[in-house]
């Protein structure tokens, strides 16, 4: 049995396993339907990572010895970032900047068992400054800490976070075989392979949820296997890496960028990111009377699109110049904003009434009509989708 069924076959036993045995494990592990980003209807279990993580195992387990080599460090080093996220799926206590501050460890560790760090950057004075080693490793641990939280960050909707991993994860493959890097590429399947496990236990019916765990160690698998394409392969330009991690770090950019312009503290968790616009202003206007977890699956294929978007370029792009790579990021940029204010303008234009957008109206996406509002409606009971 080839490789990499074998590490599809184990991740998605394993996820099935951890459904059918909720029942024992629901007390410390599901995911409630309360909070301003929850958009699920039924508590569920939020430890898909395990299934991942297992699945990672295993690839290590089965892979040829130069692969072993790349896949291992990287499974130790992916311990404290896994092990954070896990502890706030089970305890919901862990903080986030204690979350953030492990995936940064998990970072430097990789540095420290390989000696490999970021060097550059695709900026002149910044690589000047990357030679002094420290300051790589500080930088690789920021780098690494970023891409996980955009991987959690993103993780709104069943295989949102896992389907955009899984395109970045064949964009960095790809860019890895045509420079001939077999073990990385091989590498980048194997984990993808992982993550595709636990996918169709997740997407479209969402009875498994990737939790802080599973998108914490996706995100630094990412963070790191970018990093030794670049280490490995001189040729690849450091904003070819970028754009294949494109979309959830642009989502990250430009949540700090809003959230700066309105006074908005950067860590505190809202719904106003464009997957959940999609959802509310796409999903909910044309899919009205689908069921809730379809709706919320719906999402998924339309973000990956954008997805797609970058992961395509850096791939199409990989030999280009670093001028041009980096102006097809400010591309996929600007393709972002349009997208993001075109559905913020019409979600303040014409809110919808419904009770996904509860949330959007606390934090004042839709503002309020300009005429008083018509007396309510007699109670009903009806069914709130999360």
């Amino acid at each position: 049995m080839p490789i990499y069924l074998d590490v599809f076959v184990t991740s998605l036993v394993v996820s099935l396993l951890l459904v059918m045995t909720k029942r024992w494990h629901g007390h410390f592990s599901l995911d409630h339907t309360a909070g301003v980003q929850k958009f699920h209807t039924k508590p569920t279990p939020r430890i898909g990572g395990v299934a991942i993580a297992t699945g990672m195992v295993c690839a290590w387990v089965v892979a040829p010895p130069p692969v072993k080599a790349l896949l291992g460090p990287l499974l130790l080093a992916g311990v404290p970032a896994f092990a954070a996220g896990l502890l706030e799926d089970v305890t919901k206590k862990v903080g986030v900047r204690a979350r953030l501050l492990a995936t940064m460890v998990s970072g430097a560790l990789a540095c420290g068992i390989t000696g490999i760090a970021l060097n550059r950057v695709g900026i002149p004075f910044v690589n000047e400054w990357l030679t002094w080693m420290p300051l790589a490793v500080a930088f690789t641990a920021f780098a690494a800490a970023g891409v996980a939280n955009a991987i959690n960050i993103i993780d709104g909707f069943n295989g949102l976070s896992s389907g955009t991993s899984l395109i970045a994860l064949a964009a960095l493959g790809s860019m890895a075989t045509l420079q001939g890097d077999v073990a990385l590429a091989l590498s980048c399947a194997l984990v993808a392979a992982a993550v595709l496990g636990f996918l169709v236990v997740n997407f479209p019916l969402g009875k498994l949820f990737l939790g802080d765990g599973g998108a914490y160690l996706i995100g630094f698998a990412l963070a790191w296997l970018a990093v030794l394409l670049l280490m490995r392969n001189p040729a690849v330009s450091a904003w070819a890496a970028l754009l294949a991690c494109g979309y959830p770090v642009i989502e990250v950019l430009y949540s700090v960028w809003r959230r700066w312009r309105k006074k908005a503290p950067a860590g505190e968790p809202d719904s106003l990111h464009l997957h959940s616009l999609v959802k509310t202003q796409v999903i909910m206007r044309w899919m009205p009377h689908w069921r809730p977890r379809l709706r919320n699956a719906a999402v998924s294929p339309l973000m990956w699109l954008y997805a797609a978007l970058p992961a395509t370029l850096a791939v199409v792009l990989e030999g280009a110049s670093r001028s041009v790579l980096a102006l097809a990021f400010v591309g996929c940029v600007l393709v972002y904003h349009l997208l993001y204010q075109g559905l913020a303008r019409r979600a303040r234009l014409h809110p919808i009434p419904d009770s996904d957008l509860a949330a959007l109206t606390r934090n004042r996406v839709a503002t309020p009509p300009a005429t008083p509002p018509a007396a309510p409606p007699p109670a009903q009971t009806t069914q709130v989708e999360h």
